[in-house]
């Protein structure tokens, strides 16, 4: 690390660093490009521009990627193969770097003061199936009202227009959902237990999302964000993205923004029909929230879980999808290595005053374990 960094600047370094090191091993130009901009004092200067909340380095790498995306870094898409690029990282890397950050700093300041990490990752639909017939066997309801909190561009609200299929360790595969037919959003996902995965036993009656910054998929810049947010090796996710983005274009979804997402919670309660079952979902959301905004956002929702009968299904990690159960309480993990438990998301059920533990994923929705709600 240059001698010259600044504490803070130095503080931003180590995180490029521990990110490309820690989450990146999936994507070999991720961990080469965090070693870079670590090394250079004018990236973590760009970083250190973020919102306290927001100082990640998904966030950095994120801003650098809609700039390979939009045909404005042609030096750093030879390396990208999402914009066509097959070159592997090598010791030019950091000059590719370096013409970007000089070149398109106003643009990669504006994302780093305004942008947020928006995965919307679709195949979290893989987790979510099952957590909605919990709900519908729980309450009793199978017409449900969904609010996803933290939507981004509610691409997870279109979840049963998508093709599913899990596949059992018994060779079989279970096709839920519309079928594939070229067109849908695709996901594939390994179920893992003796129990089938469940039949639809719920509707969609209402799909609402709030957001502080939504995102409008029919919006070209918009998407290419979304897009952005992705790993550059991950074509199956760019595909899977870009279909689900279409599909919701002509669903009936309702997407607002709310500088104060946890108080419009209550406003949409109020407008639903009668015989709904409300159901809020939030995945990977409560990372991104202060420790003030996590306690009033559960207490919001347990104050209205008295007055209409709201539920609400959470997947992250487990301190917070269930900050009330210690780790002995929680179901074992399938056999994984520690780097992949460590990622795990647990998905659980908030009804009545009580967590249920519902089951756990793959944070991509790439397996699904699950057992019933207890």
């Amino acid at each position: 690390m240059p001698d010259l960094l600044t504490p803070d600047l130095a503080a931003m370094a180590e995180l490029l660093r521990r990110f490309g090191h820690d989450a990146c091993r999936m994507e070999p130009l991720y961990v080469a490009l965090c070693e870079v901009a670590a090394a250079s004092e004018r990236a973590c200067a760009l970083m250190a521009e973020a919102p306290p909340e927001q100082r990640k380095a998904n966030l950095l790498l994120a801003a650098l990627h809609e700039r390979v995306l939009a045909g404005a870094a042609p030096e750093l898409a030879a390396y990208y193969p999402s914009a066509g690029g097959m070159r592997a990282p090598d010791a030019e890397l950091a000059d590719a770097l370096a013409a970007c950050l000089s070149r398109e700093w106003p643009a990669l300041l504006q994302h780093l003061h305004h942008s947020a990490t928006q995965t919307n990752e679709v195949a979290r639909g893989a987790a979510l199936w099952p957590a909605l017939a919990d709900v519908a066997a729980l309450t009793g309801r199978h017409d449900l009202a969904l609010l996803d909190f933290g939507c981004s561009a509610g691409l997870n609200l279109g979840l049963d227009q998508y093709a599913l299929r899990y596949r059992t360790d018994d060779g079989l595969t279970h096709a839920r959902g519309e079928p594939a037919d070229g067109h849908r959003a695709e996901i594939e996902a390994r179920w893992l237990g003796a129990t089938p995965p469940p039949g639809r036993a719920w509707r969609i009656a209402s799909r609402h999302g709030i957001d502080p910054a939504p995102l409008d998929p029919a919006r070209a810049p918009d998407l290419r964000w979304l897009q952005a947010c992705l790993w550059p090796h991950d074509a199956t996710r760019r595909e899977r993205l870009a279909r689900a983005a279409a599909q919701c274009r002509d669903l009936p979804i309702a997407i607002a923004q709310a500088s104060d997402c946890i108080a419009a919670i209550e406003p949409w309660l109020a407008g639903l029909p009668a015989g709904v079952q409300p159901v809020m979902l939030t995945s990977w959301v409560l990372y991104y929230l202060s420790a003030p905004e996590l306690a009033r956002l559960r207490a919001t929702v347990d104050r209205l879980a008295v007055s209409h009968p709201l539920a609400w299904v959470c997947g992250d990690l487990p301190a917070l999808s269930a900050p009330t159960l210690a780790p002995a309480d929680l179901p074992p993990l399938p056999a994984m290595t520690a780097e992949d438990a460590a990622s795990a998301t647990l998905w659980a059920l908030r009804w009545a005053g009580q967590t249920r533990v519902l089951g756990w994923s793959h944070p991509h929705g790439r397996w699904v374990a699950w057992g019933a709600p207890g």
